[in-house]
């Protein structure tokens, strides 16, 4: 009687177990697929501003012939965004993108023509609106991995997620320039 109800005590804790592992298992397969959707919906955003950049340059180069040197880092820059191969790599590469463009638009501002072309401004206004869309996808997957690194770090789901090969994911960080406080002169 006394081991018939100790193998009954054994077996709903057996399955009481089972199920919690199942149930903790799937929570962390949520939240890594949320963390690889999230990347994606980067890669997407970066994507477009890629697109973008062509017909910018276009419109600049017929303003700004000289500033060769200018559309050469832009180039290399948007090469290096596309053939990043992990999160570090893309948001350097993505970094020194933004800071080149921005370069780009301070150029602009030499060529009153080129302000006033409606191809121009368009172009500016979408690659404004692309790089909003990669700072809220940023801020989004960092979010996200950070809740997956929280759950993969605690206990009782850092068992199971070590047993199972869960790994800590990277943020999306900006460079020590970007973290700089820029200085304003009058």
């Amino acid at each position: 009687m006394v081991i018939c109800l100790l193998v009954e005590i054994l077996v709903i804790v057996a399955l009481i177990l089972g199920l919690l592992f199942v149930i903790i298992y799937n929570s962390l397969i949520k939240q890594r697929n949320r963390v690889e959707n999230a990347w994606a919906q980067i890669e997407v955003q970066l994507k477009r501003r890629h697109d973008l950049i062509p017909n910018l340059l276009e419109t600049v180069k017929g303003y700004a012939k000289h500033e060769k040197n200018l559309f050469e880092n832009i180039a290399k820059a948007r090469t290096a965004v596309m053939s990043a191969n992990n999160v570090k790599e893309t948001a350097e590469a993505s970094n020194y993108l933004s800071s080149t463009l921005k370069s780009l638009f301070a150029v602009a501002e030499n060529y009153p023509d080129l302000k006033a072309n409606q191809n121009f401004l368009q172009l500016q206004k979408d690659l404004l609106e692309a790089e909003n869309k990669i700072a809220y996808a940023r801020q989004f997957y960092n979010d996200t991995v950070m809740k997956y690194n929280i759950s993969i770090q605690t206990i009782p789901t850092n068992i199971i997620a070590s047993l199972t090969g869960f790994q800590k994911k990277e943020l999306f960080e900006t460079t020590q320039t970007e973290r700089e406080v820029p200085k304003v002169e009058f």
